[in-house]
């Protein structure tokens, strides 16, 4: 069995530029602007389902961020009685003026099994949810992974990956990553016929 080399190409850190937005443009610029402390607001909160791409925009607040005190609480629906509490008092802390918060859970504030306190103040600030990315969306950061990593995904093989795997985004980058590495193993461009020895070689 012939062994496939290491990834030369890791993934990026999350930031606020290789965010695929869709559409979740506003979304996107009140983090943006919470991290740079230039948004009114002190609260925002982020929901959606999973892979929506809500831990990225907290990631890289957090990073664009190490200047200001910004608390970052994620996936806030399975905080224990302790992280609630503390999550409850930065929320007031921040409204004294002291930082601010951005949190992100799978629900709405008031859906949440969560303190009432706590529910109530989540939804004080800003609250969006993260629409889903539709397929453009998703054949488009195909395209800019792959060109990233110096490769070029034909039309057919961008609507194949899409059709015959998970569509969430680390599903879809780790198909990325297979194909970079196969293809280098191989010395072969990307073509659908190496697509579907990859993805057998892998069992999938």
């Amino acid at each position: 069995m012939q062994q496939l080399p290491l990834a030369i190409s890791p993934a990026p850190s999350p930031t606020f530029d290789n965010f695929i937005e869709g559409a979740n443009s506003e979304a996107l610029l009140r983090v943006r602007e919470l991290a740079a402390g230039s948004l009114r607001e002190i609260i925002v909160y982020l929901w959606g389902d999973p892979g929506s791409g809500r831990s990225h925009l907290l990631r890289a607040a957090a990073a664009a961020a190490p200047e200001r005190q910004l608390v970052v609480a994620d996936d806030v629906h399975e905080l224990d009685e302790p992280a609630q509490i503390s999550l409850f008092n930065a929320i007031n802390l921040a409204r004294e003026g002291q930082g601010a918060v951005l949190a992100a859970g799978n629900a709405p504030p008031g859906q949440l099994a969560l303190r009432d306190d706590l529910r109530s103040r989540l939804g004080w600030g800003l609250v969006y949810q993260l629409k889903a990315l539709t397929d453009e969306d998703k054949a488009r950061h195909l395209r800019a992974e792959a060109e990233r990593r110096g490769l070029r995904l034909p039309d057919e093989v961008i609507r194949y990956l899409l059709n015959h795997l998970p569509r969430d985004l680390p599903s879809l980058n780790s198909a990325i990553e297979l194909l970079d590495r196969y293809s280098l193993s191989r010395q072969r461009h990307i073509t659908l016929a190496l697509v579907r020895d990859a993805l057998k070689a892998e069992g999938q």
